[in-house]
């Protein structure tokens, strides 16, 4: 089974994880995600659940006023995060085909612009915020796509003297291309406005498409799917985290918000699934929750040299949910023993964390912490709980328990190998030996 993957699926999975247009997109949203992680913290400024420090800030100032802080800071962050996403994504793709990349995303910040303007020039919250998030991505994607092409063309360059400054010359250079562009994308809005009667182009897409989709990827189901491929693929060596990061975060930042919005507004958050929500209860030292593993291994294969050298090494890294120590130390990759419960493991951890959240033992992941955060500590500040911090203990304690049986294996085998390798060795020596005092007889 696993030289019939390796032949026929990884190549595959390897090449989806090095396509262009997904690698911009997942790069686009680590570039932003120093905003979308302060814009987070505003929130936990804001709505942190202890009433002794909400009345303390009440009492220095109105809650109105004090509060305005933390909504200006997610203003400038979750407030105009398509806007961001727009100019952020034209630029990583323009700049995979060796482009003006600073040029390609300026030009695919105005496409979007282009489909976000609504009414008499202006831009509505949805349009910024997260509801033009897949518009965003979208017109970003065609006009990165079309610059590239484009400005590559010379009957389309604009040659300046020279001595003029080379940033004069970009400009001028991308004149045409941008033209042609944005006229091209102003005429379909054009098209789509007047001809099917629809001048908000990014709420009606959003009501239609998006949010319907938000709802199936908010399911049980979804859960498993999600904890199951970069788990799958990791197993195999393909880095399952970042081919799957792009719709992750597609589907995270609008869950988030949409959680703050019905969290302030006294209403049940209505987004479980969301990226806190796996870095907080699912990727705990990693993918896999290898925090786990790493605690296995100091209970029952310490005597093992191979498995406390590498348990040693990788537990510092997988404190902060770095794992790689451990995926091709142990190994975990190609191995046919812990490849069942480095699948399973998350795929249990996202079934217990869902119903802890759907029936309201443990609050809804509202805060995007930094990925790094330790877990348990991660729990806590996701949820803004402390159920959230016990729901992180339950979960690895758990985890130990899946791994235990499957480590104990390993180690039994390990031993064997090493018995059958140091008889081998022994063998070889006795042969050696034989071999000399017959040598010597003669």
């Amino acid at each position: 089974m696993f030289r019939f993957l390796e032949e026929k699926f990884v190549p595959v999975a390897a090449r989806v994880g090095n396509q262009r247009h997904l690698v911009a997109i997942r790069d686009g949203f680590i570039t932003i995600m120093p905003l979308t992680i302060v814009g987070s913290f505003a929130v936990l400024i804001n709505t942190f659940p202890l009433e002794l420090y909400q009345n303390a800030l009440d009492s220095i100032w109105k809650h109105e006023t004090w509060t305005q802080f933390g909504g200006n800071i997610w203003g400038a962050t979750f407030g105009i995060i398509s806007l961001l996403l727009a100019f952020v994504v034209a630029y990583h793709l323009t700049k995979s085909y060796d482009k003006d990349a600073l040029s390609g995303g300026v030009i695919g910040l105005a496409s979007y612009m282009t489909f976000g303007t609504f009414g008499e020039g202006g831009l509505t919250g949805l349009t910024t915020g997260t509801g033009g998030i897949f518009v965003a991505l979208i017109t970003a994607l065609i006009s990165a796509e079309l610059f590239s092409r484009l400005s590559g063309n010379p009957k389309l360059l604009i040659k300046m003297p020279v001595g003029v400054p080379p940033a004069v010359s970009k400009s001028f250079a991308a004149l045409l291309p941008a033209i042609i562009i944005i006229g091209l994308i102003a005429l379909v809005r054009t098209i789509i406005s007047a001809g099917f009667d629809i001048p908000d182009i990014i709420g009606t897409f959003y009501s239609t498409v998006q949010e319907p989709f938000m709802g199936l990827t908010n399911t049980w189901v979804a859960g498993l799917i999600l904890a199951f491929i970069p788990t799958f693929l990791w197993s195999f060596g393909v880095h399952g985290a970042n081919i799957i990061e792009p719709f992750m975060q597609s589907i995270n930042l609008q869950a988030i918000d949409a959680n703050v919005a019905a969290i302030s507004a006294g209403k049940v958050a209505p987004y479980i699934i969301n990226k806190p929500f796996f870095d907080a209860f699912i990727n705990m030292g990693g993918s896999g929750t290898t925090i786990a593993l790493i605690i296995a291994i100091f209970i029952i294969a310490r005597k093992n040299k191979q498995y406390n050298t590498v348990g040693k090494l990788s537990a510092a890294p997988g404190l902060f949910n770095i794992n790689e120590p451990l995926l091709f130390g142990l190994p975990i990759v190609l191995n046919p023993i812990l490849f069942v419960p480095f699948i399973l493991t998350p795929m249990i951890n996202v079934t217990i964390a869902f119903f802890a959240t759907k029936w309201g033992l443990v609050p809804a992941a509202t805060i995007a912490a930094p990925w790094t955060t330790p877990p348990i500590i991660n729990g806590f500040l996701v949820t803004q709980s402390w159920r959230g911090a016990v729901l992180s203990i339950v979960l690895i304690v758990v985890a130990i328990c899946i791994y235990l049986p499957f480590l104990s294996m390993a180690n039994r085998m390990a031993k064997q190998n090493e018995q059958r390798a140091a008889e081998a060795e022994a063998q070889s020596k006795q042969s050696v030996t034989q071999s000399n005092n017959q040598k010597v007889e003669v």
